[in-house]
């Protein structure tokens, strides 16, 4: 055999080893819909730090719902498993079709394979070509994060892997013409917040840092490119003091931040004094407890927190006060909605054309008394978010606390907020429901199916 041959036979014989991997393609199904139940394991004489249902944890998983009008359906991710008994963290996809009233066998996107901590949920989009993404948050450099994309426009059926790499708490927003800026948190001294950016989806810029004080938790939106962000601080890296709240916001897909008012920040925020701060919450001592963000007729930001007086569950930490902080166009204010008994109480906030402001939230005492979540209640401002008032119960005379009501960007008023329910005192199973915008109807996703389409049971 002549020379050339031989070597056109090795690379014949090698060029398998140096094609390109075969992709993940996940699309295997679960019998229906069951939220994971989690424990942190901080235990007080008033229970744990958080526990429960927490199929719609965290807070800074966004979005977790969106409506695409296109196909007439919501699309929705949780963190599920496979029975109350199985607490391994499994992160589905799903749709609810407003067409036929129905909801499929969700897609099991990503077997966490034997993490139980709903931490590591998924954040969800549709990009501009119908495909739905699944972000699915790492825990710092212990375990790490995916990006996944629909096989197929507008279905949940399959999703490829197109990334694994370090991301917690993912935040991605689709820029019209542009692409997608994803805000999310690296654990490189403490909890930092960073963004990066990408035209389509598979190769993005290098990661960005935003805010590095010691740590941060945020909240973000996005209207007509604009993305807005108000996070906290976290003292000496500690997550028990975070205090303070800052804002933040770009209109050039992440070439420039700044202020509410204008001023152009210089990042990374390093000096916790620094012209993103809204009001210092630590010379107050006072906590703060980021929960939405979303944007007035006028465009202007509008932020909802819980503030407390204690990290730990229980009477110390009273009042815990839900507050709602909003730019002016010149100042920010501050409104109490109502109090909570719990740091981990998570609502929505929808400030939509019809002139009324709304909060979906677990407000009230639920079953289970100073632990997460409780009785989901619909608040209503009719003087653009001056004074609250409590328009009605949505979920009473509950066996489990409701936590975590989230709601879907571009929010179809059949399906306008969703959330799961637990026991925080004790290992329970977890369902998922969901309620229309009056509030006044709730649906319980299938907690078992055989056929690949189910009815949600109206409550």
């Amino acid at each position: 055999m002549s020379r050339i041959n031989l070597v056109l036979s090795l690379i014949i014989l090698l060029a398998p080893c140096f094609s390109q991997a075969e992709p993940v393609i996940n699309s295997a199904k679960a019998d229906g819909y069951k939220g994971i139940w989690f424990t942190l394991g901080q235990q007080c004489e008033y229970g744990d730090k958080y526990s429960g249902g927490l199929g719609t944890y965290t807070a800074k998983h966004v979005p977790l719902a969106v409506y695409a009008p296109e196909a007439d359906k919501t699309f929705f991710v949780y963190s599920g498993t496979t029975g109350p008994e199985d607490r391994y963290l499994l992160i589905m996809a799903a749709y609810y079709d407003h067409k036929t009233g129905t909801v499929p066998k969700p897609t099991i996107v990503h077997d966490k394979e034997g993490v139980n901590d709903p931490h590591d949920n998924g954040s969800i989009l549709i990009d501009e070509q119908g495909h739905v993404w699944v972000f699915v948050s790492g825990r710092g450099r212990k375990r790490m994060g995916f990006k996944y994309r629909s096989v197929e426009p507008y279905s949940v059926n399959a999703f490829e892997r197109i990334t694994e790499e370090e991301m917690t708490y993912p935040q991605p927003w689709v820029i019209p013409g542009k692409g997608i800026l994803h805000c999310f948190t690296k654990y490189t001294k403490g909890r930092e917040l960073y963004w990066e950016t990408s035209a389509d989806g598979r190769t993005w810029t290098e990661d960005r840092k935003l805010a590095g004080m010691g740590g941060h938790y945020q909240t973000t939106r996005q209207r007509d490119g604009r993305v807005i962000t108000a996070f906290n601080y976290h003292p000496g890296g500690t997550v028990d003091k975070r205090t303070n709240l800052y804002y933040a916001e770009t209109s050039d897909f992440g070439e420039s931040w700044r202020t509410a008012s204008g001023e152009v920040l210089q990042t990374p925020l390093v000096d916790v004094h620094n012209p993103a701060l809204i009001r210092d919450y630590e010379a107050e001592k006072r906590l703060v407890y980021m929960k939405d963000i979303d944007f007035d007729a006028k465009g202007h930001p509008v932020i909802l927190v819980i503030t407390s007086g204690d990290y730990q569950p229980g009477p110390t930490g009273d009042p815990r006060i839900w507050t709602l902080v909003r730019w002016t166009g010149t100042e920010w204010t501050f409104t109490e909605v109502t109090k909570s008994d719990h740091n981990y109480d998570m609502g929505s906030l929808y400030i939509e054309p019809d002139g009324l402001w709304r909060i979906i939230a677990p407000t009230e005492t639920g079953p289970q008394q100073w632990g997460t979540g409780g009785e989901m209640a619909l608040w209503l401002s009719r003087d653009d978010g001056a004074t609250w008032t409590k328009e009605r119960d949505i979920t009473q005379n509950s066996p489990r606390n409701h936590a975590y009501a989230r709601r879907s960007v571009n929010a179809h008023p059949d399906f306008y907020a969703f959330w799961a329910d637990g026991n925080p005192d004790t290992l329970s199973e977890s369902h998922l429901y969901f309620t229309n915008k009056n509030g006044d109807q709730v649906w319980e996703l299938p907690y078992e199916m055989s056929e690949d389409a189910a009815k949600p049971k109206a409550l």
